[in-house]
């Protein structure tokens, strides 16, 4: 596939064509490096080591590392390693999250947890966790300082997601510290590993790596919102999957602040689990409420925030891809 016309996020009107296709020739590097790195003796743990993967994804960490490089050299050799490292990372938290969620399918096929059981999908995550450190043991100390300050951000998220707001934390404001723990550090750290492989200055690797980290807070409120609107079979979720497991996004919290008398039954529908009926009801009554506008409007200001911190980097392809990331983040909602 090296050279060909890149789709998804590089296969942008914005996206210089030539910038597409170099970064898709590494894409294709690190897909291969990927497919090696969880092979093993063991066939069970090739397997489903290699499930996610093969299952597809975005690939957009990996993506944001080869993109950011090229603001310096997108030629060095640690790229492609430092790419997969992250990609990795991040799929072996997926392996976790399935579990503690009770996940039944994950990107459009059944999760790990449920072909092989939850004790099996736990080893799987490590091994891969494991697989990912390795390969980041011949990328250097501070490769491997970074990795392990975002993976304890990781973790640190989702002990808070687990264990809900403590005290008079508001709500709200627990749940965008999550994001930003569980989803908007690895993206931030993909770009600064992008920076420090790619040889990029100090200045324009910090601007980079806030503006992803931004980028990074609207990909995960995306994704949020297309739970309760999205198509499953563009995001192979099924929707309204947040209701009904009780968990509140950020148009249930808008909606939670109602006041509106007609609301009185969409907000007692929050918050909890819901049986199949109550789900399908819950989703009717949300997704033409307000409070859909208004998480679109947050969505669009954590985007703007990215694109902000952009404007003050040199106009050129690579910084003009960056940009085109952000209307796609906000534009995938519809």
């Amino acid at each position: 596939m090296s050279g060909a016309v890149p789709s998804g996020f590089l296969a942008l009107p914005r996206v210089d064509l030539s910038l597409a296709r170099e970064v898709q020739d590494d894409l294709d590097k690190v897909e291969e490096l990927l497919e090696d790195s969880v092979s093993s003796a063991d066939p069970l743990l090739t397997e489903s080591a290699s499930h996610l993967l093969q299952a597809g994804g975005k690939r957009f960490r990996a993506m944001l590392v080869l993109l950011a490089s090229h603001f310096g050299d997108p030629n060095s050799p640690d790229l492609v390693p430092a790419a997969a490292v992250v990609e990795l990372t991040h799929v072996a938290t997926l392996y976790h999250d399935d579990v503690m969620d009770e996940a039944e399918i994950r990107r459009g096929r059944p999760s790990a947890n449920m072909r092989w059981g939850n004790s099996i999908a736990i080893l799987t995550g490590d091994y891969v966790f494991a697989q990912a450190s390795r390969m980041l043991a011949d990328l250097g100390t501070e490769a491997v300082r970074l990795q392990a300050e975002t993976f304890a951000r990781l973790v640190k998220g989702q002990v808070r997601e687990t264990s809900g707001p403590l005290g008079d934390t508001d709500p709200l404001e627990h749940y965008l510290q999550v994001i930003s723990d569980k989803t908007a550090s690895l993206i931030a750290s993909s770009a600064e590993f992008g920076g420090m492989f790619g040889k990029v200055d100090p200045e324009t690797t910090g601007t980079l790596t806030r503006a992803s980290d931004a980028l990074g807070m609207a990909f995960q409120l995306a994704d949020d919102i297309l739970d309760v609107v999205g198509n499953p079979d563009d995001s192979g979720k099924i929707p309204g999957t947040d209701l009904r497991e009780g968990v509140l996004t950020l148009p249930m919290f808008y909606a939670q602040r109602s006041t509106d008398p007609a609301d009185e039954r969409l907000r007692s529908l929050l918050g909890r689990p819901l049986d199949e009926t109550e789900a399908e009801e819950a989703l009717a009554l949300l997704r033409p409420h307000p409070a859909m506008a208004e998480a679109d409007a947050t969505l669009r200001w954590w985007a703007d925030k990215a694109r902000a911190e952009l404007a003050t980097l040199p106009e050129g392809r690579p910084r003009a891809a960056f940009e085109a990331l952000c209307d796609y983040v906000v534009e995938r909602t519809g």
